[in-house]
């Protein structure tokens, strides 16, 4: 046999190598490794997995924010005792706003400390006690989403973190049922409960989300391979086929153009810098500020300060005047002055006839000893029907022999003739 022979190389188990050494000679089969074991299988951990407990203490701590402080009053007592459950000591300050867990004697469970690390997380973020407790289960993990630094733009920010939530949290209740997670929405940051897989998929969605992809593309796409799931025929494919594609659209805006004709124009390439503005000093020495003595310049600031004040003052009193200026009219007017044309002057003197004429009719009308109408200003409103009567009454006593007339005299002449 051939030295070329003795070196060669064979492949399985027990074989020969090169250099006549035999390759997994110490290989054997183990009694727990078959083909019905499940390696994805998480077995729970028991006290009696580690009766011993742990060597050295450890320990973590968080801040809170300060409206939490009354709520973590009330549900303490509640997080002390599950902690206590599985070996782990809390402490809430309420000085320093902090939350601390570490370990004590009694622990058993290494990863508990982990465990309560995430629910002191949890609870400065908001997340309710009830639900914050069941992270002390295996099946259960956490994942606190920063969502902050993504965007810069405030509106922007807040506008998409509501897409989120969508509208009455339809959007939110729609990846819960999906990924099998409990998510919160509080501030900057999304808190999100459940297994491994869910996580990763809510992670996803939320940082797509700020980033401007909508959320109901990733619940399309999640609903579709929840489908596929339920298949086995499906199971061991690739589901691409079957995912939809969504393809980004650029919608163009409309450009506005600039009301400034100069912006519109091209402007000529300089190779020269702009020229540097003005420094105050400057612009002081060419208003000739600079050469001015400090007096001078306290008499010329005090100058400015009583030129504003005058022009303030003068400003007040014109608009505590305004109130006495009485405001136009836009009836008729009975003078004429407002109006136009000659229609207004006809009227005028179609109202000073009739004035004319009742005063006349006035001054010769019966007195009030003879029962008739009465001088003055009865008589003056008298209607026209008044008037003829009056008159009528007045040739009458023509025709009797009595005279009439007005004023003192004529009514001292009736009584004269009467007695007679």
């Amino acid at each position: 046999m051939s030295t070329e022979e003795a070196n060669k190389t064979t492949e399985g188990d027990g074989a020969f190598v090169e250099g006549g050494k035999k390759k997994g000679k110490h290989r054997r089969d183990k009694p727990w490794d078959h083909d019905g074991i499940d390696h994805w299988k998480v077995d729970p951990f028991k006290p009696e997995d580690n009766p011993s407990g742990l060597l050295e203490e450890s320990s973590f701590a968080t801040l809170f924010p300060k409206y939490r402080e009354k709520y973590l009053r009330e549900v303490w007592p509640a997080v002390t005792k599950a902690l206590k459950d599985v070996g782990i000591g809390c402490e809430l300050n309420l000085v320093e706003g902090s939350m601390t867990v570490r370990t004590t004697r009694k622990t058993w469970d290494p990863y508990a400390i982990i465990k309560a690390r995430d629910l002191v997380k949890l609870l400065a973020r908001s997340v309710p006690a009830p639900q914050a407790l069941k992270i002390l289960q295996d099946d259960m993990q956490c994942d606190i989403i920063k969502i902050s630094g993504i965007i810069r733009n405030k509106e922007k920010f807040v506008k998409r973190r509501q897409r989120l939530i969508g509208p009455n949290g339809s959007t939110l209740k729609a990846l819960e049922l999906l990924t099998g997670c409990y998510m919160l929405v509080q501030g900057n940051t999304v808190a999100a409960m459940g297994p491994y897989k869910g996580l990763k998929q809510i992670r996803k969605v939320v940082e797509d989300c700020i980033k401007n992809v909508h959320p109901i593309y990733h619940i399309k796409t999640l609903m579709i391979k929840r489908e596929l799931a339920k298949d086995p025929a499906l199971a061991e494919e690739n589901w691409n086929r079957f995912l939809p594609k969504f393809k980004k659209k650029n919608v163009k805006r409309k450009k506005t153009e600039p009301s400034d004709k100069a912006a519109v124009e091209k402007k000529v390439y300089t190779p020269f810098p702009p020229p540097m503005p003005p420094s105050k000093l400057d612009l002081a020495m060419e208003s000739g500020e600079y050469f001015l003595s400090e007096e001078q310049k306290r008499e010329r600031a005090r100058a400015a300060k009583d030129a504003a004040q005058e022009a303030r003052t003068a400003e007040r009193k014109r608009q505590r005047q305004a109130a006495f200026i009485a405001p136009k009219e836009d009836g008729p007017s009975t003078t004429g002055r407002g109006q136009k044309g000659g229609q207004a002057t006809e009227d005028v003197r179609a109202l000073a006839e009739s004035l004319k004429k009742k005063a006349k009719i006035a001054a010769s009308g019966p007195t009030h000893a003879e029962g008739g109408k009465g001088t003055g200003v009865s008589a003056f409103l008298a209607p026209e029907m008044d008037m003829e009567d009056g008159n009528r009454g007045r040739r009458k006593r023509q025709g009797t022999g009595e005279r009439a007339g007005t004023g003192r005299n004529g009514e001292l002449k009736v009584r004269k003739k009467d007695e007679n």
